[in-house]
């Protein structure tokens, strides 16, 4: 039975290449998630990994598709396609590579929207396929550096345009990553003066981005009958006559 990508994903991390990744993206989700407020929070998907750290939602808890040992919140075990909350019941949601993982992420997204609270944050990080990993993963000469295939990855384009469909709006994201494709913790290493030139140069070309979203929801106005529109205010224009002439009048007498 072939392995879930999710899993696949929790192992890689582990790898100099995913240690790499996985500390750019903490300090990112800390940023982000550290002055949302509500009562819940969740994450979906890499239990072992915490990236709520940063909150002070009281409640947190951590969905994933089996269950492990020493996860650091209450775990939930569900798949991401079928969340167990209720409607509008979830202030603040993250989503570590959840959509490239997932085997329906429109899907996905749609649970989300319906969990959020009006006005809830959903905070989504992913591989970039145009990145130089991205490239490199293309190439069919070459092992890919990620195990999430190219085609799965989610450009940040098209997360803007999934966003627009469901009433998301994006407020804050970033790209990072920028060192070349390389498998030893020394290159790596070397290549990191790279961070820095990549956010001036080359913002759009970084391996992974993390980006924050806001459920928005429009208030209908309120509109009254048709026919209230086209019915001539007949007694309020008599009113203001009636008291013109009056006004005369008494002018005349004072006179």
């Amino acid at each position: 039975m072939e392995q879930p990508l999710i899993l696949e994903l929790a192992e890689w991390l582990d790898t100099p290449q995913g240690r790499y990744v996985a500390a750019w993206e903490a300090a990112q989700f800390s940023g982000m998630v550290a002055n949302a407020f509500g009562y819940h929070a969740i994450q979906i998907g890499l239990p072992h990994w915490d990236l709520l750290q940063a909150n002070r939602i009281p409640f947190k808890a951590c969905v994933a598709i089996e269950q492990v040992s020493n996860a650091p919140r209450q775990l939930v075990v569900a798949q991401p396609e079928n969340l167990p909350f209720d409607s509008q019941s979830v202030d603040l949601l993250i989503l570590p590579h959840g959509l490239e993982c997932a085997t329906n992420p429109h899907q996905v997204l749609r649970e989300i929207e319906r969990v959020l609270v009006p006005e809830g944050r959903v905070v989504i990080s992913g591989f970039n396929p145009w990145s130089l990993w991205g490239l490199h993963g293309r190439l069919p000469a070459l092992d890919p550096l990620v195990p999430v295939p190219a085609p799965l990855q989610v450009s940040l384009p098209r997360l803007k345009d999934w966003f627009k469909l469901l009433s998301f709006e994006m407020d804050r994201g970033r790209f990072g990553c920028y060192a070349p494709p390389s498998v030893t913790e020394t290159w790596l290493a070397r290549w990191a003066f790279m961070e820095k030139a990549g956010d001036r140069w080359w913002p759009i070309c970084g391996a992974v981005y993390v980006v924050s979203a806001v459920k928005r929801v429009v208030r209908p106005s309120l509109v009254g009958p048709g026919w209230k529109k086209n019915r001539k205010p007949v007694r309020r224009r008599a009113a203001v006559v009636a008291g013109r002439q009056f006004n005369e009048n008494s002018q005349w007498h004072h006179k």
